[in-house]
């Protein structure tokens, strides 16, 4: 047993002097040297960078890529467009124009059947002369003291209303006829012979295709160079011609909203082959 305890002891000695030897002060730390870590470089910071936002771009005006080289978008308008009706209820005797139609200052566009009107003319013509003849007894019966001056009053009085009466009536029977206000063509025509007219409701629209105005809507910024009298040409889209023009009118606003201002240019010379509606072009002569 003593040999046996002996081994025991000698082997656990072995394997003590193999272990690595610590310092022996109490709390000492091994003599063992930090392995180094690899350096990490730091991620890159992603910076968001945001655009500059866009001043709003007027939305009426039609301008070219060019912007202020002067070219903007027109739209040719009649100067006069007039909804012709009837002023007095009656019935439509002839209606000879059409739409397309063409016609000269004074001639007759409607006309109506006043016979009744005519026949109220007639009989107050006709009172009127009998006042009168009324009025001239009583005064030379005034002359013979057979009649008072209040007599004479009455009769006067009456004849007065009987040529208002009158004046009434031929004003009424004028109206029967419409004639044109201006030379032109007819746009549209919205009744027919035979048919009765109401006072107030268009019979014919007719337009003046001889002066024709621009219609335009340019940048407000504009107004610094752009006045009444500045030449310009406009080409005309559906002719593919070119037409002097001068501004004729500048508008009396500036629209908050879209910085844009209405102006009006006027055509020189007579155009005959250009219509309302027409559009184009319109470029401005230089500052």
């Amino acid at each position: 047993m003593k040999f046996s305890q002996c081994a025991a002891w000698c082997a656990v000695a072995v394997m003590l002097s193999a272990q690595p030897v610590w310092s022996a002060q109490p709390g000492a730390q091994p003599d063992v040297k930090p392995v180094a870590k690899p350096a990490v470089k730091p991620a890159a910071r992603l910076v968001s960078v945001q655009a500059p936002a866009l001043a709003p771009q007027p939305a009426s005006a039609q301008t070219d890529t060019s912007g202020d080289a002067g070219k903007i978008r027109i739209q040719l308008v009649s100067r006069d467009q007039v909804d012709l009706s009837s002023e007095i209820a009656a019935k439509i005797a002839t209606l000879p124009l059409r739409d397309g139609d063409a016609f000269r200052t004074g001639q007759t566009l409607v006309s109506l059947d006043c016979s009744l009107y005519t026949a109220q003319l007639r009989k107050a013509q006709a009172e009127a002369g009998a006042a009168g003849e009324l009025l001239n007894v009583d005064q030379r019966l005034a002359q013979l003291h057979s009649v008072g001056e209040l007599e004479v009053q009455q009769a006067a009085a009456k004849l007065k209303a009987s040529n208002a009466e009158v004046a009434y009536m031929q004003a009424t029977v004028r109206k029967c006829v419409i004639t044109a206000p201006f030379d032109g063509r007819v746009s549209k025509r919205s009744a027919a012979p035979q048919q009765f007219a109401e006072p107030g409701k268009p019979l014919l629209t007719i337009i003046d295709t001889s002066r024709l105005e621009l219609k335009m809507i340019v940048p407000s910024k504009w107004l610094v160079w752009l006045k009444p009298g500045h030449a310009l040409s406009v080409q005309v889209d559906e002719v593919g011609k070119t037409y002097p023009a001068q501004v004729a009118r500048i508008g009396a606003r500036v629209d908050p909203v879209t910085q844009t201002v209405d102006v009006t240019a006027a055509l020189t010379g007579s155009v005959p082959e250009l219509l309302p509606g027409m559009s184009g072009w319109a470029t401005f002569a230089s500052r």
